[in-house]
């Protein structure tokens, strides 16, 4: 199954010319989860590969104003092109009354809109995947997030099987879910003879402004990709710490000890370049890169290689990683 992240807005608080607030947009397959919304979220959406995607899913780390601004129109835009399918978004707590204060602005919706105000730990369960929102470290309640596959079965070794007397067909498929079989001669054969060990499914962490914090670290262990946000540079540690951000280099360490597979780092300040952030980071964690918006980072799974930044100006061309030294 495909899992990307399109990048919609990666500006800090203040947008440019070329970066918007905060947006992010998570494609799995068929379903379309939405993190943050900045002013002009649906614009970026319209003007990106994905059109305005009718979102299954909205998740909302905090509420200053570069991450929610773009709710009220995208939701009265659903609404305008007769959605019928519900919505559910789910922040810290204070969403309900968000959304409440926007009543007016927002009007009637066509469709059912259900508001979820999560705590850390309180696991959301889908259809082959669970979020698990954790503890970040802001001046305001704020929430990060944990995109996790289920673990999926081992590989079936057909060899192996056709060798123990296993015919192509049901039976394969009773042992690769984890059942024993007993053939034609009486023989059993149990799924450790021909099922590799279960394998991992794929992680994305999304962290939302923060400091570096625990929570952030212990939810982006062996991550294949972690979204981070890199408002500062270190000549500006001091003020990251006292808005309750993050410098590039503090989230190159973070993903340093977490053992990620690939950092992106969004949410920049105006007074820097994508090009001075990532090279600060990369002096301590040499997979980071840093996406523009319309940039999307594909997350394949394991054995297929590693996650691949594509440039959204590039005609889809691969931006890969540079590859661990030694």
């Amino acid at each position: 199954m495909d899992l990307d992240v399109l990048f919609l807005g990666t500006a800090g608080a203040v947008p440019t010319a070329q970066r918007g607030p905060a947006a992010y947009l998570v494609r799995r397959g068929g379903e379309r989860i939405l993190v943050d919304c900045g002013e002009g979220t649906q614009r970026q959406m319209l003007r990106s590969s994905a059109g305005l995607a009718d979102i299954d899913l909205a998740l909302i780390t905090h509420f200053h104003a570069d991450h929610v601004l773009g709710l009220p129109g995208m939701l009265k835009t659903f609404a305008l092109r007769a959605r019928e399918a519900p919505l559910t978004i789910h922040g810290p707590s204070g969403l309900r009354a968000l959304i409440g204060s926007l009543d007016r602005v927002i009007g009637r919706l066509s469709y059912p809109l259900s508001l979820v105000e999560l705590e850390p730990g309180q696991t959301l369960q889908r259809d082959g995947y669970r979020i698990e929102p954790f503890a970040t470290d802001h001046r305001v309640a704020s929430l990060g997030y944990a995109l996790c596959e289920d673990i999926r079965p081992g590989r079936f070794d057909m060899e192996a099987a056709t060798a123990l007397g296993v015919p192509f067909g049901p039976l394969c498929g009773e042992l690769q879910h984890g059942r024993p079989v007993t053939l034609q001669s009486g023989a059993v054969v149990t799924p450790e003879q021909v099922v590799g060990p279960p394998r991992p499914g794929r992680r994305i962490v999304f962290s939302g402004d923060t400091r570096p914090c625990a929570g952030t670290r212990e939810a982006s262990a062996a991550a294949d990709l972690l979204v981070h946000e890199a408002t500062f540079l270190e000549e500006e540690t001091e003020r990251a710490g006292e808005t309750g951000h993050s410098t590039a280099i503090q989230a190159a360490q973070l993903a340093v000890d977490a053992q990620v597979t690939m950092l992106a780092l969004t949410h920049l300040s105006t007074r820097y370049t994508g090009g001075q952030i990532r090279r600060e980071a990369r002096t301590v964690f040499d997979q980071t890169v840093v996406p523009r918006d319309f940039d999307v980072i594909e997350v394949p799974l394991a054995e297929r290689g590693a996650p691949r930044l594509i440039r959204g100006d590039e005609e889809q061309t691969p931006v890969e990683a540079p590859a661990p030294a030694g």
